[in-house]
């Protein structure tokens, strides 16, 4: 056979291997996990309406989405190459009520749902417990109860839990009376997703009444949190229970932004006038703490987040229906990432965190 011949054989052998290697580095990642992804209960269907109609530009849909377990849902993630996604309850959920016996009857009641909604779908949904945060004892026991009879994947809290008779204190969970709480959840080895809420009260109208558009993503959401986690930090939650992992989503609700000057006045003012948290701030985050990508889908600031904070504490989420597949899938997507930070934001990080198998797509 003539060196032509050969060479012509040899490549048209090569185009179709050629051809796949292309189209494997242009298509779509597929068996992305997302874990801010929120549902609600169909009883309280006008509720979510009328709820979806302070914010939502089209209430309809979003109700009708948030509502939907298994099919727009369904066809979305199978649409954006989403193998598997943990669902939660939509907030404010049980964190905006002041009684504790309802809030406690509506976790319980959440939870079962949500259990026969995804039970025979496990190779696509899991979910965090709902909790009702009024008593760390009894938080502990539901999240318990949830994890080894359901399968749970942790919980997903609200920020602050509204109590007081008049619905107008708030209970942050940063004292040493939480943890028979946090020993729980170090002990079933699940995190546990610190998500916003709106604020209310006379923190509204004090604070927010007057910037009413500042409330949610824009602002408040991330002041919320942002001050629920670094009180945790602050007030050694951390320290009593270094195997804690806990999540916080929109990117770091800020913190990675001010994670130099947070640190730098932690260890060289606050410490020596008193502030005893035994770490730094870099090191809770490398030890405790994962952010995830949901409703922030900007690439220069993922970028950012990987060299501050490093890609393994990175995680990806859509905050559907709040966000749109299109706008978080496409955008990381098409990204300008490495293949192998793609996989471990989109996938991998969330496989090892939260111990996932046998997902759709999940070795794509």
């Amino acid at each position: 056979m003539s060196r032509e011949v050969t060479f012509e054989v040899r490549t048209r052998r090569l185009i179709p291997t050629l051809c796949y290697a292309l189209f494997i580095f242009f298509i779509d990642m597929l068996g992305k996990v997302a874990l801010e992804e929120a549902f609600a209960l169909p009883r309280l269907a006008e509720k979510t309406r009328w709820w979806a109609g302070l914010f939502a530009v089209n209430p309809d849909q979003h109700a009708e989405e948030m509502n939907d377990i298994d099919k727009l849902r369904l066809n979305y993630m199978d649409k954006y190459g989403v193998g598997y996604k943990i669902l939660s309850y939509t907030a404010p959920g049980v964190q905006d009520i002041h009684k504790p016996e309802e809030a406690q009857a509506l976790a319980v009641e959440i939870n079962d749902y949500i259990a026969g909604a995804i039970k025979d779908k496990g190779d696509r949904f899991g979910a965090f417990a709902t909790l009702s945060m009024h008593s760390p004892e009894e938080a502990a026991q539901e999240l318990r109860r949830c994890v080894t009879k359901y399968g749970f994947k942790g919980a997903l809290v609200n920020d602050t839990q509204r109590a007081g008779s008049d619905g107008d204190a708030m209970i942050f969970y940063d004292s040493p009376d939480w943890d028979v709480f946090w020993s729980t959840v170090v002990a079933l080895d699940v995190p546990f997703y610190l998500h916003p809420r709106n604020p209310t009260g006379t923190q509204y109208e004090k604070l927010w009444a007057d910037r009413k558009w500042l409330v949610g993503p824009p602002l408040s959401f991330a002041q919320g949190v942002s001050l629920h986690l670094l009180g945790m930090v602050t007030n050694g939650v951390f320290d009593r229970h270094p195997k804690l992992k806990v999540i916080i989503g929109h990117l770091g609700e800020h913190i990675p932004f001010d994670l130099w000057r947070i640190n730098h006045w932690f260890e060289d003012v606050k410490k020596p006038l008193g502030l005893s948290c035994k770490k730094t701030i870099r090191e809770y985050f490398a030890e405790n703490i994962w952010i995830t990508t949901s409703g922030h889908f900007s690439t220069p600031t993922l970028k950012y987040c990987v060299e501050e904070i490093g890609v393994e504490r990175i995680l990806f989420s859509i905050d559907y229906p709040f966000e749109h597949f299109d706008d978080a899938c496409v955008w990381f997507d098409d990204a300008d990432l490495d293949l192998a930070t793609k996989r471990k934001i989109g996938r991998d990080n969330a496989k090892q965190l939260f111990g996932l198998a046998g997902f759709k797509d999940e070795n794509a």
